[in-house]
């Protein structure tokens, strides 16, 4: 049985390729910063977990030790200072780790794109990668793709939320011109598996794409008749990547600093230049974009989103840290006695945010949201993956989940621009003579002197929107329990 190592395992093309390499028979191993964050998978008991950051290189001798071949599907999603330095720092030590551990083969996705100038920092970074790969001497399957079109793909949630907010869409004229082959999830999925035992495969890059190629206009307008909706576009010329990305940032879920890189590429033609792909692998055949749609539409209504782009989205304003009890914290501790099992409790606060809201002060979660946005934070644009059910690691609308542990306890991280560190935990325990006490607890971690100014001065109005989510998580529970 083949070892494959999947870095990116907590990513949106990561976290659906591991369930498939299983399914296919391979022994999968993941690399994570944090490991813990994949707990919360169906397959999580399934593979060997290693805690490691490419990027200073720890870890990845324990990650890439005994495999055949890895995946290497590190990229950075985001606008931020330096991103394409630290691309290439992390190729680097990983293509220097997978050599000395011999690894036979590593598989690489990276973006199309002619290699001829003028492509995006974006676009110019993800073919460094591939050439600091190959460089090392490793055999490498570079695998190119345009939009990537599925449930929970940014670049198909940009152009799903864009068709359906606005019934007159602004037109840059890049939209309107440049050429691009949408490729359906599924597609590069089996790309991707297929790839491990194909030997034509071996050393090449390969373009892949679906079965037509359209304008980013022609896509949206696909996309509202498969709806349908009536969508009329309206062309601004004089509209620049940025000012776009400002103004999607505003009415879509989607920040302007992931939609700013997307739109800066889009004045490159990414289409296939040959039929390679199809050559190689003639057993795949790409999907056209409507159907592509049609399929990522069918998810959505399911409800069955797999994985989402924002579970790999931390803030970058806001460094990873978990909870520790310890001195410097502040807190807001309430216990409620509840007439319902820990179960019914769990269900119920395992269940808020997204599109069941804040269950208390509506308006007053609703402008901290707002509030977050104008300070340039995520507000409360990224919903969460599935109305009931909740994955350690992944965001609920400006929170991230930090640990659950099944009818028993939800601990979330605060993700919004804060003065220091926050949490917001959920738990649910056997009471004596039946039912359960809920503890809802509030813990702050002041940033210097302005910390300590927000916890104090906002504490009477947490104290009553905190009152009112406990009771309100009591009074649902015995509803469902049917419980006074």
């Amino acid at each position: 049985m083949k070892t494959i190592l999947v870095t990116g395992a907590t990513g949106y093309i990561g976290g659906r390729l591991v369930p498939r390499l299983l399914a296919g028979g391979y022994r999968v191993r993941c690399l994570a910063r944090e490991p813990a964050h994949l707990c919360g998978r169906p397959w999580s008991d399934e593979v060997e977990k290693v805690k490691g950051d490419a990027l200073n290189g720890d870890g990845l001798n324990e990650a890439l030790r005994g495999v055949d071949a890895a995946y290497y599907l590190i990229h950075s999603m985001a606008d931020v200072p330096s991103f394409q330095t630290l691309e290439e720092k992390a190729a680097g030590a990983f293509a220097a780790a997978a050599r000395t551990n011999g690894v036979r083969k590593v598989i690489y996705l990276g973006g199309l794109g002619a290699d001829t100038g003028g492509l995006s920092k974006h676009l110019t970074s993800r073919h460094r990668v591939g050439e600091i790969l190959r460089a090392s001497g490793l055999n490498v399957t570079e695998f190119r793709a345009a939009i990537i079109v599925g449930s929970g793909s940014v670049s198909f949630e940009l152009l799903r939320y864009l068709t359906e907010r606005l019934p007159l869409i602004p037109c840059p004229a890049y939209l309107r011109d440049t050429r691009c082959q949408p490729v359906a999830i599924r597609d590069v999925l089996s790309y991707l598996i297929s790839a491990l035992d194909e030997p034509a495969s071996d050393g090449r890059v390969i373009e892949i794409g679906g079965a037509a190629v359209l304008s980013y206009r022609e896509m949206m307008r696909i996309y509202a008749e498969t709806r349908g909706l009536a969508r009329a576009f309206l062309t601004f010329p004089f509209w620049s990547p940025r000012m776009t990305a400002w103004f999607i940032g505003l009415i879509t879920p989607v920040p302007a600093m992931f939609s700013k890189p997307l739109l800066e590429s889009l004045s490159n033609d990414v289409v296939c230049t040959n039929d390679d792909a199809l050559s190689i692998f003639p057993e795949i055949k790409p999907l056209d974009y409507r159907t592509a749609v049609q399929y990522a539409l069918m998810r959505i209504n399911e409800r069955n989103v797999e994985t989402s782009w924002t579970m790999a989205y931390v803030p970058h304003y806001s460094r990873p840290c978990s909870f520790i009890d310890k001195e410097g914290l502040v807190l807001e501790d309430r216990l409620l006695q509840v007439a319902a099992a820990p179960s019914a409790v769990f269900r119920v606060f395992s269940g808020i945010g997204g599109d069941r809201g804040w269950f208390s002060c509506g308006p007053l979660w609703t402008l901290r949201a707002w509030l977050d946005r104008l300070l340039g934070g995520v507000g409360m644009r990224r919903g969460r993956r599935h109305p009931d059910v909740v994955r350690q690691g992944e965001p609920l609308d400006f929170w991230r989940v930090e640990r659950v542990i099944e009818d028993r306890l939800l601990l979330l991280r605060a993700e919004m621009k804060l003065p220091g560190k926050g949490w917001l935990q959920f738990e649910a325990v056997a009471a004596e003579g039946g039912g359960s006490t809920l503890r809802q607890t509030a813990y702050f971690e002041p940033l210097g002197f302005f910390g300590y100014v927000y916890w104090y001065s906002l504490y009477p109005l947490h104290k009553i929107i905190f009152a009112g989510l406990a009771a309100e998580i009591k009074r649902r529970a015995e509803a469902s329990s049917g419980r006074p």
